[in-house]
């Protein structure tokens, strides 16, 4: 039995929902560690949350900037390797520019630079980590993409890849769609339906509003799903693991 939604705007994630950046996200990440010596079980567990969070409870205080820099423009540098989400186009261009936002905890340059890379739109409205107080699983990053699409965080869709990203719009009133593209459905569990991606979604315009139509509250391949990638880089909610030698060390990803 399908499940349908009937909203005003869309709200998308990023990386893993929209984008498929993880070799990007992997091989920065991996150069970045080993120029500062940080081991792969040190980079485990930080699930949604922004680079700055994961850089400040790894390095000095003082080192946080240029290791953000760092970071930053390796990210950049890595995102022509970047590509589209199965699904991603279609549901782009079925929705009106008024009508959707991305809301990523990265930063504006990547998220720019991986949307371009991938033959996406940037969107008129795509808040990042840098234009809230707080990164997700707060609200911050929905509540103010809603208000700047003008329109009411509980009439909006968050489609999002990230536990702390179905928390931080469950807090914000949105209704939710997981996609398992980086976790497992049972990680998801507070969304309201999950997909394995946006190929399985039917996005369009009806009578002014938005209708989001997918094949049931999980759907068949949402459920036999078993993601591999279970570190997040911070940029947006990607899992991965880290490439690591015999020793637990990271090394350079091939």
């Amino acid at each position: 039995m399908t499940h349908t939604f009937d909203v005003a705007a869309v709200l998308f994630d990023n990386d893993g929902t929209l984008v498929d950046s993880y070799e990007g996200i992997m091989n920065s990440w991996t150069a970045w560690a080993i120029e500062h010596e940080i081991t792969a079980e040190q980079l485990t567990g930080h699930d949604g949350r922004s680079t700055s969070e994961i850089v400040r409870g790894l390095i000095p205080a003082e080192r946080v900037d240029a290791s953000l820099a760092r970071i930053d423009a390796l990210e950049v540098a890595n995102a022509h390797q970047t590509v589209a989400a199965p699904g991603a186009r279609e549901a782009l261009e079925a929705l009106p520019a008024h009508a959707w936002a991305v809301a990523t905890s990265g930063i504006r340059t990547v998220a720019s630079a991986r949307l371009a890379a991938a033959g996406l739109p940037v969107p008129d409205v795509l808040v990042c980590s840098d234009d809230v107080p707080r990164a997700k699983p707060a609200p911050d990053i929905f509540l103010r993409a809603a208000s700047l699409l003008g329109v009411a965080a509980e009439d909006c869709l968050v489609v999002e890849d990230a536990p702390f990203g179905v928390t931080a719009a469950r807090a914000a009133g949105c209704a939710v769609l997981g996609v398992t593209s980086t976790v497992a459905a049972a990680a998801l569990g507070g969304a309201d339906a999950v997909v394995a991606g946006l190929d399985e979604a039917r996005f369009e315009q009806v009578g002014g509003r938005i209708r989001i139509t997918v094949p049931g509250l999980i759907s068949e391949r949402a459920a036999a799903a078993t993601p591999g990638r279970t570190w997040n880089d911070g940029d947006d909610d990607t899992g991965g693991t880290i490439a690591t030698d015999a020793a637990g060390g990271i090394r350079p990803t091939e």
